[in-house]
């Protein structure tokens, strides 16, 4: 039975990815993905035709999951538990249509105008690699899916909006919100898990790492 723990890292350069993991006692190594998300959708749509929002959110999720495991494998150093990789992608569902991040101030505008006094959907992908070998444990598998979280939008006035968008936060965010963040004040309330809005869902995620044989205290905080 292999005593060393595995090391989550984490694809993505999300702090509030981040920081969701650190407050659940998981400190992960990170490494950023290079995938260019809209191209990766506007080839999986050319053959699949439209997808919908879940399905792009665990699409772009593998895509950043397995292009960190192939960086990984041309310069490979893991810990002594070895590494479980996840990747993650948030996109906003209203009326169908799938929102990232606003490309500018006036998109986040014209999307908040949008939503306010309305219900979205915020589908976070979650995929994970087992980079693990079998003396570490590991099983090689790679394990995925998607959680949803209802998301209600306060009434905001425009100079609500305006005032909030004028921050910068809405543009480095999918969905042009935060709910821990200054975005918190202008969300009435949820249903679902809190985390899957902060960009991971820390309950789904224990249910995948279980699915590879990994429980949450089996996650140390590396030491380099």
């Amino acid at each position: 039975m292999p005593s060393a723990h595995p090391t989550l890292l984490l694809a993505s350069a999300s702090p509030a990815r981040r920081s969701a993991l650190l407050a659940a006692g998981v400190e992960p190594l990170v490494r950023v993905s290079s995938v260019d998300e809209d191209d990766v959708v506007a080839t999986a749509e050319a053959g699949q035709g439209r997808l919908a929002a879940a399905d792009i959110a665990l699409l772009l999720a593998r895509a950043k999951a397995e292009d960190v495991v192939t960086a990984l494998e041309q310069h490979r150093d893991d810990p002594d538990g070895g590494l479980i990789v996840l990747g993650c992608d948030s996109v906003l569902e209203l009326d169908g249509e799938v929102h990232g991040k606003p490309a500018d101030a006036k998109e986040a505008v014209e999307r908040w105008r949008r939503m306010r006094g309305r219900t979205g959907y915020l589908q976070t992908g979650h995929w994970l690699v087992d980079l693990r070998d079998g003396a570490q444990g590991g099983s090689g598998g790679m394990v995925g899916g998607t959680a949803t979280t209802t998301v209600h939008f306060a009434a905001v006035d425009d100079a609500e909006v305006d005032a909030y968008v004028a921050t910068g936060e809405p543009l480095q965010v999918a969905g042009a919100f935060t709910l821990d963040g200054l975005g918190g004040p202008y969300v009435a309330g949820i249903e679902g898990d809190p985390s899957n809005v902060v960009g991971v869902s820390l309950p789904f995620l224990r249910d995948l790492l279980r699915e590879l044989g990994v429980t949450w205290h089996d996650l140390r905080r590396p030491t380099r």
